[in-house]
């Protein structure tokens, strides 16, 4: 036999046998009828406990930039004041840390306090003694208190 007509009997073979079997498979399907096809039936199991918690948790993580946008945008002045008292107690404890380990080195805390007197005792020289010193440090402070605040005497 001649290999092309070998190969052309065994594709008509093939053929023969794969329209058989689309034959065999053949699905008739009326769409004039309404309701020919069958309905979508969703799943008849219940969802479990554990579905139920993990979809309210990733409902409520969902939202969550938007508890906390509108939580902050209410709360903005609290959470403020909150933020600076906790900032000033952690500043006041690595000063106490800082003057502590300051404390430990030997001759300079003595030294510190030696300052200290000097400094308290000149103070009360310059500005506490007389009562036009006196007026001189209410001005000054008063005009500190100005720069601060934001007056500006002019």
């Amino acid at each position: 036999m001649n290999p092309k007509t070998e190969t052309k009997a065994i594709s008509s073979e093939k053929s023969a046998q794969l329209a058989d079997e689309a034959e065999q498979l053949r699905i008739d399907i009326n769409a004039s009828e309404a309701g020919a096809l069958a309905p979508f039936s969703p799943a008849t199991q219940e969802p479990t406990r554990f579905e139920e918690i993990v979809d309210s948790v990733t409902a409520i993580l969902g939202d969550l930039p938007i508890y906390v946008t509108s939580f902050v945008s209410e709360y903005q002045r609290p959470i403020v004041t909150v933020g600076l008292f906790l900032s000033a107690l952690v500043t006041v404890r690595v000063i106490l840390a800082v003057v502590d380990a300051v404390n430990d080195v030997p001759l300079l805390a003595p030294f510190f306090e030696f300052v200290g007197i000097g400094y308290s005792a000149w103070f009360v020289y310059r500005y506490l003694l007389r009562a036009s010193n006196r007026q001189e440090l209410v001005q000054d402070i008063s005009a500190l208190k100005d720069q601060v605040v934001g007056h500006h005497s002019s």
